[in-house]
């Protein structure tokens, strides 16, 4: 265990943590709604620290990052624990804590961690799989060491981090894919427990804080796939984020609690792209189809082919000095 971050005590020995947005208020011998962090007798512990569940050696295109050091590989590490509890969870089995549950783990230091990713040829820690946001501490810790040693540090995240948290590790946070699941606060409150409010504001804050951003939308059949969420949610970054922020419209599968729920048809991911492009996006990107194109980098001047991939492989890459090499325009991003 290691005493938490970003808690306050109150008059009796309950606890209010200031990590996430749901900012909770936790009683001696409780935990928090994210399950791994415990008050015991009015301090706040992490119950996570060095305990990873998952460490590989992934592409950076896996995260999705498109526009971040294109073709690199990125050493990915998780813990436990997640402050939503979404129904098409991906990862619920290391994600999803009881709440008085046990917390596996196999112990880590932040050196061994930045350690194999130098040793693997990894040129950035990816803190992923879970939501790093709930293993702040050893995330923080890990993410200065990582910045000494020449490797960037990016989180995927659901973008509900404090300003407070975030302000902390933003010297040391390169980039971030976060999760945009829906663009209604009843999709929110029934599909995650979270509310969309709190993830619009953490999103405008990543980008505030200079942190190179990406979003990822889940699109699910008859939840979140109308056109006039996707017009939402691509209207909400033109207008917040920039014409140049990368949107991923990703192909759902069934799992967890959403069995119920078709795969989203290549048809809908297209529609969903069209739209973010009809909405002013230069870089809209379907996921979890390989080989249908949508994948592909263009140029958003003269509209040549930049980088054309297949799944999370890059087979072709014509960006030349952080440019398209037919028109100049920049492409944007990090080691573009």
């Amino acid at each position: 265990m290691k005493e938490a971050m970003f808690y306050t005590r109150e008059s009796d020995t309950r606890v209010q943590c200031g990590l996430c947005r749901h900012r909770c208020m936790i009683a001696d011998g409780a935990r928090g709604i994210c399950a791994v962090r415990e008050n015991r007798g009015g301090t706040l512990y992490s119950l996570v620290y060095g305990k990873l569940v998952a460490e590989n050696v992934d592409p950076i295109e896996k995260k999705p990052l498109f526009h971040v050091l294109p073709g690199s590989k990125s050493f990915s590490i998780a813990t436990m624990g997640c402050n939503f509890r979404c129904h098409h969870c991906q990862n619920y089995s290391i994600s999803q804590v009881a709440p008085q549950g046990p917390v596996a783990g196999i112990r880590q230091t932040p050196e061994s961690v930045v350690g194999k990713a130098l040793a693997t040829g990894s040129r950035s820690i990816a803190y992923t799989y879970t939501e790093p946001t709930i293993f702040f501490e050893f995330a923080y810790d890990t993410a200065r060491l990582a910045r000494q040693a020449g490797l960037l540090n990016v989180f995927v995240t659901n973008g509900y981090i404090t300003r407070e948290a975030l302000t902390t590790i933003a010297p040391y946070l390169d980039a971030a894919n976060i999760d945009l699941k829906g663009f209604t606060e009843g999709f929110y409150r029934d599909y995650v427990h979270g509310r969309l409010s709190e993830v619009l504001d953490s999103i405008i804050e990543y980008r505030k804080q200079g942190i190179w951003i990406e979003l990822t939308t889940l699109v699910i059949p008859g939840l979140n796939d109308s056109d006039g969420e996707l017009k939402g949610i691509a209207s909400f970054i033109v207008d917040n984020l920039g014409a140049d922020t990368p949107w991923h419209v990703t192909q759902f599968y069934p799992t967890y609690k959403l069995t119920d729920r078709p795969r989203t048809p290549v048809e809908t991911l297209r529609r969903a792209r069209d739209i973010g492009k009809s909405a002013g996006l230069n870089y809209v990107y379907e996921g979890n189809v390989p080989g249908e194109g949508g994948e592909n980098t263009w140029c958003p001047s003269c509209s040549a082919l930049l980088i054309e991939r297949y799944g999370y492989l890059i087979e072709n890459n014509q960006i030349r000095d952080g440019g398209c090499p037919d028109c100049g325009t920049t492409i944007v991003g990090i080691g573009m």
